[in-house]
């Protein structure tokens, strides 16, 4: 993913229709050790289960991976019609929980929202 980023830096694609298309996050948030920072737990757990609610669709198939501590992406390669409206709704709340880290912890969390609809 090229160079290591200073603090957390997570990235959020949505298509013009509103379907969550890809998530990722690279680096670490703050001076805390890794498992101790709560910005960085934060936005682990909020990518974990946006992917694992995901998963969980039949009609929705995705790729994702988390090569190593510090790095995880997922994008979704597939969303069934009868499944747009769950996809939409994990892309908004993922997309406001990590806002909502990025305002708590400002300066830790920097969010990239590369996305075609806005909020």
């Amino acid at each position: 993913m090229g160079l290591k980023p200073e603090g957390l830096v997570v990235r959020v694609s949505v298509g013009s229709d509103g379907l969550l298309r890809s998530a990722s996050a690279e680096g670490h948030a703050g001076t805390e050790p890794a498992g101790r920072n709560l910005a960085c737990a934060g936005a682990t757990v909020l990518l974990r289960t946006a992917y694992e609610t995901l998963a969980q669709y039949p009609g929705v198939e995705l790729a994702g991976e988390a090569p190593s501590p510090g790095l995880l992406s997922f994008r979704v390669r597939r969303a069934a019609p009868e499944t747009e409206g769950m996809v939409r709704g994990v892309g908004d709340f993922l997309l406001v929980g990590l806002s909502s880290l990025e305002r708590e912890f400002p300066g830790a969390i920097r969010i990239i929202n590369e996305s075609e609809r806005r909020l």
